[in-house]
């Protein structure tokens, strides 16, 4: 049964620019997390990523005093900084200690396990009804990544490195539900706190764990940051919370199918990462999982109507 305000179309042509936009910048990410923090890489993992949220939350919040954004209150504030702590500081924390001593390509795949997480977690939320495909879907995922597993830890990946990428995946899927839950705060507000929780979180991490605070000195690793600063985050992440607030979680959820391939891409073109065949099977049957359980819908399914803040009105 619908909820009222539904409709059968798909995504406007904005909504739709600003996903293929993300996922895209969402690619890159992958493979430019992998160039700064890594063994043998000049940045250690959370101070590497404490330092791109924090700047690129001063440049949001500098734009959000230009295009007078506002700053949320009340509920709307705790659902922002719950997207932080959630989003930000705990996916990234598992997701920057995992890629350390996992290829860029093999780290993607994880994502691709965002989806089906996402189904489930909306179906603990009551967000969604149970679906047959669902639970097939389920073991489609699982067997592909029991074979994941398998090919990295044969290729000498730790089992912690893998089970850390999947936590990431598991915050990363629950970040769609909770946002979805709370009131809409403008994209921009909603980021330059988030990622403001989030580094400080991380700050906080790499202090605890003793990391080195140093400043790059590669122009290879100063080449990334800067991308992952403005691209990857002050871009990637407002298209994000943009389509999110327009879309359903389930709908936006399609990055995580599609951000692999991007990564894998880039990764083959830019790192000369191999794939092997063990590896592509198991990517494979994820992927089968993926969409089986939780991104085929039926032609007929219905969309909500996009939700728009104040400002967008």
């Amino acid at each position: 049964m619908s909820n009222p305000g539904e409709r059968t179309s798909g995504p406007d042509r904005m909504t739709l620019a600003a996903f293929v936009g993300f996922v895209t910048l969402a690619g890159g990410n992958v493979v430019a997390v992998r160039s700064v923090s890594c063994e043998g890489c000049e940045l250690e993992p959370f101070w590497a990523a404490a330092t791109r949220f924090l700047l690129a939350s001063l440049i949001l919040a500098a734009i959000a005093l230009v295009v007078r954004a506002g700053m949320p209150r009340g509920r709307a504030l705790f659902g922002a900084v719950l997207y932080g702590v959630l989003g930000f500081g705990a996916a990234f924390a598992f997701a920057y200690w995992g890629l350390q001593r996992v290829s860029a390509g093999l780290g993607a795949v994880f994502l691709a396990t965002v989806p089906l997480l996402t189904f489930a977690f909306a179906l603990a939320h009551r967000q969604e009804r149970f679906r047959w495909d669902g639970l097939i879907g389920g073991v489609f995922a699982l067997a592909g990544m029991a074979v994941i597993f398998r090919e990295g830890i044969g290729a000498g990946v730790p089992f912690a490195s893998l089970l850390s990428l999947f936590a990431a995946a598991v915050c990363f899927a629950e970040t769609g539900i909770v946002v979805k839950a709370f009131p809409p705060v403008h994209p921009i507000s909603m980021n330059a706190i988030g990622l403001g929780v989030g580094g400080l979180m991380l700050l906080v991490l790499a202090m605890l764990y003793g990391e080195s605070l140093a400043v790059p000195e590669v122009a290879k690793t100063w080449f990334a940051q800067v991308y992952l600063v403005i691209f990857g985050s002050v871009v990637a992440f407002t298209l994000y919370v943009f389509v999110l607030r327009r879309w359903t979680a389930s709908a936006v959820s399609y990055e995580g199918v599609l951000i692999p391939i991007v990564a894998i891409l880039l990764a083959s073109w830019l790192q000369d990462e191999e794939i092997t065949w063990t590896f592509a099977a198991g990517s494979v049957l994820v992927l089968i999982g993926v969409y089986v359980g939780a991104l085929r819908r039926p032609s007929d399914a219905p969309v909500p109507e996009p939700s728009r803040v104040a400002s967008e009105r």
